[in-house]
């Protein structure tokens, strides 16, 4: 219903931009956090690897060969789709299987020289493209300003 009494209607109040309260903080910190992931991703697009395939493929590079179900509870998905994730990354010949030497029932699957060029790849793309934008869209104090927050971004991680 219209305010008749010729007060302007009240908004309802929206916290300020530099508002330092830890629920407010951590909406505009998920929802930054996630856009610059989305443009990293972006900016590596060519690789025709998908979010998941890229995980895997980083997580063998790490961790080191594992079994299909010990990627599946890593990456938290079913076999089924590790194994369409795994045989995608087969066909492209990113990783290669052989015999668990514990168990020759099961296979390890491990990453190969093409699919660390891949990630490396994938990397260099992404730290240009971050370079390129810190260098041309931020002066001297704010790239001091997004080092100090990176120093506080590690620290928040690691609790």
């Amino acid at each position: 219903m219209p305010d008749t009494t010729g007060t302007p209607a009240a908004r309802p109040a929206t916290p300020p931009v530099d508002d330092p309260a830890p629920d407010v903080l951590a909406v505009r910190l998920a929802s930054v956090v996630s856009r610059l992931l989305r443009k990293l991703r972006t900016e590596s697009a060519e690789s025709l690897l998908t979010p998941s395939q890229r995980s895997v493929l980083a997580r063998l590079e790490s961790d080191g060969p594992a079994t299909t179900a010990a990627l599946a509870r890593a990456e938290y998905v079913r076999p089924q789709s590790m194994r369409l994730t795994l045989a995608a990354l087969e066909s492209q010949d990113l990783v290669e299987r052989a015999p668990d030497p514990e168990d020759g029932r099961k296979s390890l699957v491990s990453v190969n020289d093409a699919g660390r060029a891949t990630l490396a790849g994938l990397r260099a793309a992404k730290h240009d493209w971050l370079t390129e934008a810190l260098a041309a869209g931020m002066d001297e104090a704010e790239r001091r300003a997004v080092a100090k927050a990176v120093t506080l971004l590690d620290r928040l991680v690691e609790q």
